[in-house]
């Protein structure tokens, strides 16, 4: 009965912070992850569609930069249409898209001069429609930018990830600057899943969900994105107590 309670208690929470937010009370689209301890933990049971969210690997090393990339990456594959992807650096690596199950066939690759033309085709991307998601690699990322970002994704119903990807250290404290994303996650490597003969197993990151708009901090280790962009927790932890896998702290709503 107590945990009844409590959900209803938080349940009753989360609209009553939307309505100081201003923010509609109707029920968002959601993606969900198919990993119940993931979905239980968003709102909606799942990653809001229409919606800006962020996503930085730990620090601003490469390994965990592209695995950054690449959990953007399997988000997109599983939503319908066409994807945009801005960068500023003529890096995007078709393969590992591919594999993830993101056909490089459904991108459309925007290489754009500076990261204020990068954010304008972004913005024009998510107004525009027709779209599954619109992706685009920043440095920087300021509640004005981020507002206008929500607003056309909110506008067209398209997924909005902002990469913050930085080419030095300085750029990466801008991460902890409040934005009007909805979530903000953080990716990080771990070794991978082991094998019974010799050889690497699957990718595993630790996933974070550093902020989420009426919702909860929570840490999970998870395999990274299959052929099909869907992530898995490993056999270990998905018979282990949820309160063991996530931590309990509240996610800053700022």
């Amino acid at each position: 009965m107590s945990g009844i309670v409590a959900n209803s208690m938080l349940s009753g929470l989360r609209e009553h912070i939307e309505r100081l937010e201003g923010t509609t009370m109707r029920k968002r689209q959601v993606l969900p992850f198919g990993v119940p301890e993931i979905d239980d933990r968003l709102p909606g049971g799942g990653l809001a569609l229409g919606a800006l969210h962020e996503v930085a690997g730990r620090g601003n090393g490469a390994v965990d930069g592209a695995a950054a990339a690449v959990f953007a990456a399997g988000i997109a594959a599983r939503t319908r249409g066409k994807v945009l992807w801005c960068v500023t650096r003529a890096d995007l690596f078709a393969p590992a898209l591919a594999q993830v199950g993101l056909d490089p066939g459904r991108v459309i690759h925007v290489e754009a001069g500076d990261e204020k033309m990068l954010l304008a085709c972004f913005e024009e991307g998510l107004r525009h429609g027709g779209i599954g998601a619109a992706i685009a690699e920043v440095a920087r990322l300021s509640m004005v930018a981020s507002r206008r970002l929500q607003l056309a994704a909110e506008q067209s119903g398209a997924i909005g990830i902002a990469i913050r990807r930085w080419r030095r250290q300085s750029e990466a404290e801008d991460f902890g600057q409040p934005t009007a994303a909805i979530t903000r996650w953080r990716v990080s490597a771990v070794p991978s899943s082991p094998l019974p003969v010799a050889g690497i197993g699957r990718e595993r990151w630790l996933l974070e969900l550093i902020r989420a708009r009426a919702g909860e901090y929570f840490d999970l280790e998870v395999e990274s994105c299959d052929g099909q962009g869907c992530i898995a927790v490993p056999a270990p932890l998905a018979n282990r107590p949820s309160e063991t896998a996530f931590g309990h702290r509240y996610a800053a709503n700022r």
